[in-house]
């Protein structure tokens, strides 16, 4: 409620509505700093040796510094004021050894702690990457891709600042505390008591402005993953929107939640803004006491004119570490609210499990059995499948079609273990799915889907997904029967030709027939083809049509299709009906009955059959 008041009262200063149109992610739960540092210190366990040598180069840094400093003691005390300049030249000679100690030191300490920052980013963006993965599709489908790539990048980096800058800045600085608040006793116990009065009240404007920042650090960070959101989703959508011509309106959908970045930012700027002046208020007050009750100890002879210069010089040097600890409480809190959205996304466990005990299957015979499955997605209201039955044999095609929704694609999605039904099973060569790893299921299918997938790559590697460790020739021969070895060949580059993100370089046809050549190299028992066909025109759906009966044959075949023409010759047709089998038959036994199936047909047949109507002309 405290943040939700803050940043009302932001919005009324700004005059930013920083709530948005409903984009915002929703807020990851709160973690306290401990959590955060036992989640991520084990990716630093590795180079905790190379983590104390860092820790060795801060301590002896403040050393040297301090060292400096005394000199300058001697040099007044002891030449300038006596005017004897016996000392000068050994005092320049340590000054100069000093400095370039000073320097090995800071580039050694620069190298290593920028050589394991990014050794902790590495790790910890490869493990949240990897965990991804991992994760169930039914996460990936409901989740914000944008703001997942926000949270793999900017949020990450963010945490390093916490865990490891903020652990050897803290070390840094409660040394040099100690180092300097010593020095000064050493010089002036009475001076050095005064002075750390002002400590205090450091400490408490910095835990005044800590707080506050964090929850602007915490509404950036969510306004940049639906920055990121927002941008993925219509770039990736150009097509569509220059279609409609919706390029302004989704200027102003990034438009308003850049409002939100923007005021959240000001937000957090105002507060380090106002952090900083009155740090050195605070500062400016200390040294004035220090130098008005100096100069009166100047005057009673307690402490020399180099003692009193010096006192200044280590009096600075302990500010310096306090300061930054205030300045360094912000960024941790504005690091957490980062950690936080990072571990919601580690916490994630996947719905689908291996099981304890597997059953193993190197490669199966491919007899597919639904025996009653019913499954509902997560959060719908109403079964996709109900009652789901049927057996599919090694050489035996079955296709499932219906009207749109009927649950013909989740037949696939389960059937590759995507998810577990809810009751019923499926088996493969009498094993349960769910008896048997996902990845040892999925290794014994071949897919063509309904969106052809192809990665920025070049072909022969689009291929070569099917099956990594094929050799260039078994790529030519998978090709060669998905009749595209004759179209990769007039490519720019051959089989090295790059096909851009999502294969757009492609055309449809072109794209299918390189998924066909990925089945073909993958050689699984059993293929599932998911609208093969969708978007395909005539001839270029004739030209996919005789690669695909060669990929299906020897193989359990389920083809997925709303275009009953495509389908006649299958083994046995299951028409679906909101999620029941309504028809079930082989074409002509479909025909026959004069159902449904038929009806649905005769259209399909009559849309076909049609021709397109030519412009009348003048």
């Amino acid at each position: 409620m405290a943040n939700t008041n803050f940043f009302s009262r932001i919005r009324y200063l700004f005059g930013v509505d920083t709530s948005g149109p409903g984009e915002t992610p929703e807020a990851a739960p709160p973690v306290s700093v401990r959590e955060i540092f036992r989640r991520f210190w084990p990716y630093l366990r590795p180079y905790r040796g190379w983590l104390c040598v860092v820790m060795a180069l801060i301590l002896i840094a403040p050393v040297l510094d301090a060292a400096t400093i005394w000199f300058f003691k001697i040099l007044v005390d002891k030449v300038l004021v006596p005017r004897d300049f016996s000392l000068f030249f050994g005092l320049a000679a340590a000054y100069v050894v000093v400095t370039l100690l000073s320097g090995l030191i800071s580039f050694g300490d620069r190298y290593l702690s920028t050589w394991l920052a990014e050794r902790f980013l590495l790790e910890l963006r490869t493990d949240l990457f990897r965990h991804l993965h991992e994760l169930s599709v039914e996460f990936l489908e409901r989740r914000k891709i944008g703001d997942t790539l926000s949270r793999i990048t900017g949020d990450i980096a963010a945490i390093e600042n916490l865990v490891l800058s903020g652990l050897t800045q803290t070390i840094s600085y409660a040394f040099k505390i100690v180092l300097f608040t010593g020095a000064l006793f050493v010089l002036s116990w009475q001076l050095a008591i005064v002075s750390l009065v002002t400590i205090p009240a450091f400490w408490l404007t910095a835990r005044f402005f800590s707080r506050r920042i964090k929850a602007a650090s915490r509404e950036k960070r969510q306004r940049t993953g639906s920055i990121s959101s927002v941008a993925e989703e219509s770039l990736s959508n150009a097509a569509l929107v220059k279609a409609y011509g919706r390029e302004n309106s989704e200027t102003d959908r990034l438009h308003r939640e850049n409002l939100g970045s923007f005021a959240a930012e000001l937000v957090a700027t105002r507060l380090k803004a106002l952090f900083a002046p009155m740090v050195q208020l605070l500062e400016l007050a200390g040294v004035l006491i220090i130098v008005g009750l100096g100069t009166w100890q100047l005057t009673q002879n307690t402490i020399s004119l180099g003692g009193l210069l010096v006192f200044l010089g280590f009096l600075s040097q302990l500010y310096s570490p306090v300061r930054g600890f205030g300045q360094l409480s912000n960024t941790v809190f504005a690091a957490a609210a980062s950690a936080e959205r990072v571990i919601e996304l580690l916490d994630q466990q996947p719905t689908v499990h291996d099981p304890v005990r597997p059953r193993r299957l190197d490669r199966a015979r491919g007899v597919v059995t639904f025996d009653d499955v019913t499954f509902r997605y997560p959060h719908a209201e109403r079964d996709v499948l109900q009652g789901i039955s049927f057996t599919a044999a090694p050489g035996q095609t079955i296709a499932l079609v219906g009207a749109s929704g009927s649950g013909k694609s989740t037949t696939g999605k389960l059937l590759l273990r995507f998810y577990d039904p809810d009751s019923g099973a499926i088996t493969l060569d009498g094993t349960d799915l769910r008896s048997m790893p996902q990845k040892s299921v999925r290794h014994n299918v071949s897919v063509v889907l309904q969106d052809v997938l192809a990665l920025d790559m070049s072909v022969r590697e689009n291929i070569l997904w099917g099956k990594p460790d094929a050799t260039d020739d078994d790529v030519v021969r998978a090709a060669r029967a998905a009749d595209a070895h004759e179209f990769i060949t007039g490519l720019p580059d051959g089989y090295e030709t790059r096909v851009g993100p999502h294969g757009r370089l492609l055309s449809g046809g072109q794209r299918q027939r390189i998924a066909i050549a990925r089945a073909m190299i993958r050689d699984a028992p059993i293929l599932l083809l998911d609208e093969p066909t969708v978007g395909l025109d005539a001839a270029a759906t004739a030209r996919v049509l005789a690669p695909l009966r060669r990929l299906m044959e020897g193989r359990t075949t389920i083809v997925v299709s709303h275009n009953l023409i495509t389908v006649r010759d299958a083994d046995q047709i299951l028409l679906l009906d909101h999620g029941r089998i309504a028809e079930a038959g082989t074409h002509p036994e479909l025909m026959g009955r004069g159902g449904r199936y038929a009806e649905l047909y005769r259209l399909h047949e009559r849309d076909q059959a049609t021709p397109v109507p030519e412009r009348e002309t003048a």
